[in-house]
């Protein structure tokens, strides 16, 4: 059975109550999953109260507590999730495999923050006087709200949220209208780990109104948002008129430079793999394939070759390889880039049109004679769809691979130690993977530079948005 939807406020799952009702719909099958509660102003309100008046003492908790919640919470995420995966398989769409594998890679990053917030350090720095001592601290920063998108419903919150409350602070999150449930599970694991009241609250509502009333908000001293750069840079500018700290992992465009000693089978059939992860819904998907003219022709033909065997249908069908697109907003989105390429005299070498019948359904496509200012050479199409193009010199292909405003993630394919050594030194982009797949680990560091975003999660730099720096020095 789907969940019921609820808020989740100071320890407690609050849901109707005269309060708004959303449908969440099912993607693959267009039906009503459940009804979704959007916060009035005074539930808002009490998520602001709840949050502050638990930071006064979750501020000075033990890290050694902390971190045996989040232990506890990753357990809790490998013991549920089969049934997490299927219900956002429900909701957001992706195949089952893909959404179990979200879920239990996301108990990893519960198991780092438990470890790394309990080296949280400050540092001692030589005074020029024998008599004085000087401390650097590192404190928590306060109330945090931050706001998830849709595509990775339960990764994109965990990271937020394991992040604030490692490092001491209490949160509020508005997670995603039309993928609810995974975010739903979060809170009742947390809740069931023994977190305080207060400490994690869930809210959600019409996006605008609530990011604007909770970043407004004198009691909130942190912002932090996934999502597109449009609203990102909205917020940031919320955020930045009431000078409160901001980390913001927003769209990318990512390049693929793929050079003509690579080994192109390899290369084709891992992109094309990778390109229909989450249906092409995803901030570092592969969006801009830049091949040598060399095996521009041999690369095309494998890469097409093996998205035409991928089977599409719904998540929970044996077999399925990608879902439909996550609402029926994203099909005409879509579309729009299929008709500019059309217009420019493209070719359309497979896909292309919408799949009728029930579902938001939209085929691999693969687009080939494309200008470098065509509409799916500049802005993110966030879906299935790829545009192939070739290029002839090393430094050509890195200028138009800097091009765009956007810096999230990069993908570059090469057997030749200089050419990975010069792309990777020259490359405009957070992150750069080199002949294989490589982000997101809670290990490491993810985050994009340019209109990609401020600021990083994961790695050890994890913390960093959520801690303040305090000099104390004495005699």
């Amino acid at each position: 059975m789907y969940p019921k939807l609820s808020l989740y406020i100071n320890g407690q799952f609050v849901s109707e109550d005269g309060r708004t009702m959303q449908d969440v719909i099912n993607p693959a099958t267009q039906e009503v999953l459940g009804k979704l509660p959007h916060a009035s102003q005074a539930d808002l309100d009490a998520a602001l109260q709840a949050a502050e008046k638990a930071f006064a003492t979750w501020k000075k908790s033990s890290p050694m507590d902390r971190s045996a919640i989040l232990r506890k919470v990753g357990q809790l995420t490998r013991d549920r999730a089969k049934d997490i995966a299927r219900n956002m398989t429900l909701d957001q769409g992706k195949p089952l495999a893909e959404a179990l594998g979200e879920i239990i890679g996301c108990a990893d990053h519960c198991d780092w923050h438990a470890e790394e917030c309990r080296r949280i350090y400050g540092r001692v720095v030589l005074p020029r006087s024998p008599d004085v001592r000087q401390l650097v601290l590192k404190e928590p920063i306060g109330v945090c709200v931050a706001f998830t998108p849709w595509n990775f419903p339960y990764n994109q919150a965990i990271r937020k949220i394991c992040a604030a409350i490692g490092a001491g602070c209490t949160i509020i999150l508005k997670g995603p209208e039309d993928s609810p449930s995974a975010v739903m599970a979060i809170a009742q694991m947390f809740q069931d780990a023994g977190l305080p009241p207060g400490v994690l609250n869930l809210v959600w509502g019409e996006p605008a109104k609530v990011s604007d009333y909770l970043i407004r908000s004198p009691i909130s001293r942190k912002v932090s948002f996934t999502g597109s750069v449009p609203v990102g840079k909205l917020l940031a500018g919320l955020a930045g008129a009431h000078m409160k700290r901001a980390t913001m992992e927003l769209g990318g465009h990512s390049p693929v430079l793929v050079f003509e000693d690579a080994d192109i089978d390899r290369a084709a059939t891992m992109l094309a793999k990778f390109k229909i992860r989450n249906a092409g819904q995803v901030c570092v998907s592969p969006t801009r394939f830049y091949v040598h003219k060399k095996v521009y022709d041999n690369f095309l033909a494998k890469f097409t070759d093996v998205l035409k065997s991928i089977k599409v249908g719904n998540g929970l069908d044996d077999g399925v390889e990608m879902g439909p697109l996550a609402h029926e907003r994203r099909v005409p989105a879509i579309a729009r880039f299929v008709e500019d390429a059309r217009k420019r005299g493209a070719q359309i070498v497979m896909g292309g049109d919408a799949v009728a019948g029930k579902g938001f359904f939209f085929p691999p496509t693969v687009i080939t004679g494309l200008q470098d200012d065509a509409l799916l050479m500049t802005e993110e199409p966030f879906g299935p769809i790829a545009p192939v193009v070739p290029f002839s010199d090393i430094d050509e292909v890195i200028t138009r691979a800097n091009s765009l405003p956007f810096g999230l993630s990069s993908y570059v394919f090469t057997n030749s130690l200089q050419t990975a050594t010069k792309v990777s030194n020259s490359i405009e982009a957070g992150m750069v993977n080199i002949n294989h797949f490589g982000s997101a680990l809670p290990e490491t560091p993810f985050g994009g530079i340019k209109d990609s975003g401020i600021g990083s999660e994961g790695g050890t730099e994890t913390f960093d948005g959520y801690l303040v720096t305090k000099f104390v020095t004495h005699v």
